[in-house]
C-alpha cells in the first residue's frame, strides 16, 4: 500500500478567478511591474521611516518621494498598458540609475537594484517565444554596476606619453549649453589638476563623443588680465578620447530633473546609461580634451576687462 506524505502547505484550489489571473498575468509583463513597484515603495520608505541618519543629496527626501512615485507610476503601467513597456522602462531606467545621485544611495542601493531589474525585464518582455533575454538582460546591466570601478581620488595629473602634464587656468571658464549629449558616458572620479597658481580638485568625465548645442564659453581669468573672451558655436562635437575636467557641472537629466555636481558632493555613479541627454547645461570647465573638435557657427570676441 503506497502512503503519500501529506503537503505541509495544502494548494489553493484553482478555481475561475485564480485562472483568469493566471491568464491576465501571462500577457503582460506582471513580475517586471512588480519590481518596479517594490523598488519605487523602497525608495518612498526610506525618508518616511524614522532613521535620523540620511545620506542625500541636496533635497534627497523629495527627490526620492519623485522618483518613487514615478517607478510605482511605471510598474502600474506594465501591468495595465503593456504595449508601452519599451519606452516606460526606458524611463524607469534613467529613474532608477538616477535615485543613486538624487536620493539616499538608491534606497540604500536596494530600491535601485529592483528599479534596474524590474526595467530590465520589462524591456526584454515579449508576449510569447523566448523569454531569455527578459531573464538575462537585469542580469547583465545588475552585474555591470556591481563590477564597475568605483570612483576614487588620483593625486596624478592628466598627461600624455611622453609630455609633460597641461596647465590648466588658476580660474575655469565658464560654459553653457542648451543641450549636451555625451556617447559611452563614464564618470572617472576627482583629479587634482596643475594650474598656475597650484592644484584645483576636478570631476573627471571620459566619453567616447558628445555634442553640444548653443555653446557658450567665456574666460574668469580677472586679476590684471585687460579683457576676457567669449567663444560661441551654434553646436560643439567632441569625438575620440574625450575628456573633461570640470570644478562645477549643472544641468537638468532628460530637461526634467535638475543637478549639480562638484567634486565636493556626492557624484552620479560610474555606470550611466548610454541615451542619458541633458538640457541648461552650465559649468566650470578647467579643461577638455578630445581626438577631434567641430564647431558650426563658430566666434570669437574679446569683451572688456572687469
Amino acid at each position: 500500500m503506497l502512503l503519500r506524505r501529506p503537503r505541509a502547505f495544502p494548494r489553493l484550489p484553482d478555481g475561475p478567478a485564480r485562472r483568469r489571473f493566471r491568464s491576465w498575468r501571462r500577457t503582460r509583463p506582471f513580475w517586471a511591474g512588480t519590481l518596479l513597484v517594490l523598488g519605487g515603495t523602497e525608495l518612498l520608505v526610506i525618508p518616511l521611516s524614522p532613521v535620523t541618519v540620511l545620506v542625500s543629496l541636496g533635497l534627497g527626501g523629495l527627490a526620492a518621494l519623485g522618483i518613487g512615485l514615478a517607478l510605482i507610476a511605471a510598474g502600474l503601467f506594465l501591468w495595465f498598458v503593456p504595449s508601452a513597456r519599451h519606452y516606460v522602462s526606458v524611463n524607469a531606467l534613467i529613474l532608477s540609475v538616477l535615485s543613486f545621485a538624487a536620493t539616499n544611495l538608491g534606497g540604500f542601493l536596494v530600491g535601485m537594484a529592483l528599479g534596474i531589474a524590474g526595467s530590465a525585464m520589462g524591456f526584454g518582455w515579449t508576449p510569447r517565444g523566448d523569454r531569455t533575454l527578459a531573464v538575462a538582460l537585469p542580469a547583465v546591466l545588475l552585474t555591470a554596476a556591481a563590477l564597475a570601478p568605483t570612483t576614487g581620488r588620483a593625486e596624478a595629473a592628466p598627461e600624455s606619453s611622453g609630455k609633460q602634464p597641461v596647465t590648466a587656468p588658476a580660474t575655469p571658464p565658464s560654459v553653457t549649453a542648451s543641450r549636451f549629449s555625451p556617447h559611452g558616458f563614464t564618470l572617472a572620479g576627482v583629479e587634482r589638476l596643475p594650474t598656475a597658481e597650484g592644484r584645483l580638485n576636478v570631476i573627471v568625465l571620459r566619453m567616447r563623443a558628445a555634442s553640444l548645442s548653443d555653446y557658450r564659453l567665456r574666460t574668469r581669468d580677472g586679476g590684471r588680465a585687460p579683457a576676457q573672451l567669449a567663444l560661441e558655436a551654434r553646436s560643439l562635437q567632441l569625438r575620440g578620447e574625450v575628456t573633461l575636467y570640470l570644478t562645477r557641472f549643472h544641468g537638468c537629466l532628460e530637461g526634467l530633473l535638475c543637478l549639480t555636481f562638484s567634486p565636493d558632493t556626492l557624484p552620479a555613479p560610474p555606470v550611466i546609461p548610454p541615451f542619458v541627454f541633458m538640457t541648461d547645461v552650465t559649468a566650470e570647465q578647467a579643461l577638455v580634451t578630445a581626438d577631434t573638435i567641430t564647431a558650426d557657427g563658430l566666434g570669437l570676441r574679446a569683451l572688456p576687462g572687469v
